[in-house]
């Protein structure tokens, strides 16, 4: 099971992070300074840093810095309200893996963890078949049968959601999350209007409504 280790001051964004990477089999901790995080990180305990840059003691290019210079190899993806594209490449010319700006939303974040963590093993299944949909992660087309589908960026990663969790019921608080990210606000009925969307153009019928709790994406 691997471990990762979040490096975040912003008790919110924390605990958003440790509930989502729970929920999907991680280990986590989570360490709120820049000194904490370098010792921590190079301690070889965990298999991935989500590093914060406006971490205080010690900023996160310094830590990023520090773990490069001292060899430690873990996988670092940086994430931060810091988007400009100096901060972007100083960021990766530094030695981190992957940067994500925030606001961010969670599938995305997951999916580049996921990426990080496998990048010595056998690669992950990168279509999603459902019955006759199928998702292609690295093009992001949609195909019903033969049937190309266009989907809008927020429609596929809803469709991707309900494809990772086939047959199974998901909650509003849930896709809210996954899709909208940690700022998502719970008494919005955004996910009731996409879904209506996906429906259009994938079939009315493959996503079921269970009454007071959320949606399930039909298998068969």
């Amino acid at each position: 099971m691997n471990r990762i280790l979040i490096a975040e001051d912003e008790g919110r964004i924390a605990s958003f992070l440790e509930k989502g990477l729970r929920g999907n089999g991680f280990v986590t901790a989570v360490v709120e300074d820049g000194v904490a995080a370098y010792d921590v990180a190079a301690s070889g305990a965990f298999d991935l840093l989500i590093l914060d840059i406006g971490l205080p003691l010690s900023d996160g290019f310094t830590v990023l810095r520090r773990l490069r210079e001292a060899k430690v190899g873990i996988p670092v993806i940086i994430l931060t309200a810091r988007d400009s594209v100096t901060d972007t490449v100083a960021g990766l010319e530094g030695g981190a893996d992957d940067y994500i700006a925030k606001p961010f939303a969670f599938e995305e974040l997951l999916a580049r963890v996921r990426l990080r963590l496998r990048a010595d093993r056998q690669p992950e299944v990168t279509v999603l078949r459902v019955a006759d949909l199928a998702l292609d992660l690295r093009t992001r087309r949609v195909y019903i049968g033969e049937r190309s589908v266009d989907l809008s960026t927020r429609e596929f990663a809803l469709a991707e959601v309900f494809c990772r969790h086939p047959d199974q019921v998901l909650t509003r608080e849930q896709l809210l999350s996954h899709v909208w990210g940690f700022d998502f606000d719970p008494g919005s009925n955004v996910v009731d209007v996409y879904v209506r969307y996906l429906r259009r153009k994938i079939g009315a019928d493959r996503i079921e409504t269970v009454r007071g709790t959320g949606y399930r994406l039909r298998a068969g």
